[in-house]
């Protein structure tokens, strides 16, 4: 992959992600990430100093794993891709609220947002790496971390499914009113990223629009490491 993080982010088909979030709740970028872009992600879990805090998942009930929060300054790759996949979910973004017809759009870069995460008393930046093994798990959850929540964010898988592990695989559930949960398995391949809700997403009713709640999560890993990098693009309290 030659490009820079940034290149490869404009060349998404923007306009098919779009459509696939609308129809589905979730859209895949294809591999975005290098095969030792995943490598070097994987490796600097050891490395103490890149994190502010590590999370021990059956500690919280949380399921079984651990991860760790990246500290500021982000390193490049996490920030590239921060501030290069905001602009454009930025746009689905306010289509969604206009569709809920909220005000206050998100502005249109990445910075402007954060300083008004930071005004709001959010500061800690929340990319993290996730990390299982055998038996591991992540049960179904939202990512919130205060009253500021950007609806959309990333997640990237860094080992190679069915050869670094086997189960371990990303799962959607949507609740919509008055009806069953809905599940969706999200197969992923080495290095590629998928776009989801945070919270909610707007789904045409036969009433029109309505708030589809969604909740995300990861099912057991049944051999090997499976490991995961989270763009979140909201900071926390």
């Amino acid at each position: 992959m030659p490009d820079s993080i940034e290149q490869r982010i404009a060349k998404l088909d923007w306009a098919s992600i779009a459509t696939d979030l609308d129809a589905a709740g979730y859209a895949l970028t294809g591999p975005l990430l290098a095969p030792l872009e995943c490598e070097n992600f994987i490796q600097s879990y050891k490395i103490s100093i890149l994190f502010r805090n590590r999370i021990i998942m059956s500690r919280h009930n949380f399921g079984r794993g651990e991860y760790q929060y990246f500290a500021y300054p982000l390193p490049d790759i996490v920030q590239a891709l921060r501030t290069g996949l905001y602009p454009p979910l930025a746009r689905i973004a306010n289509r969604w609220r206009r569709i809920f017809r909220m005000s206050n759009d998100f502005p249109n870069n990445h910075e402007t947002y954060l300083a008004t995460c930071h005004g709001a008393g959010q500061s800690r930046p929340t990319p993290l790496l996730l990390k299982y093994g055998p038996e591991d798990h992540n049960c179904l959850h939202r990512d919130l971390y205060g009253k500021m929540v950007f609806p959309l964010q990333v997640a990237f898988l860094l080992d190679a499914p069915d050869s670094d592990f086997t189960g371990g695989e990303f799962v959607l559930t949507e609740q919509r009113p008055r009806m069953q949960s809905r599940v969706e398995v999200v197969p992923l391949a080495r290095g590629e990223g998928v776009i989801f809700p945070v919270d909610e997403r707007p789904v045409e009713g036969t009433r029109g629009p309505y708030r589809a709640r969604m909740r995300h999560g990861v099912s057991r890993v049944r051999t090997g490491q499976r490991h995961t990098l989270g763009i979140i693009f909201h900071d926390a309290a």
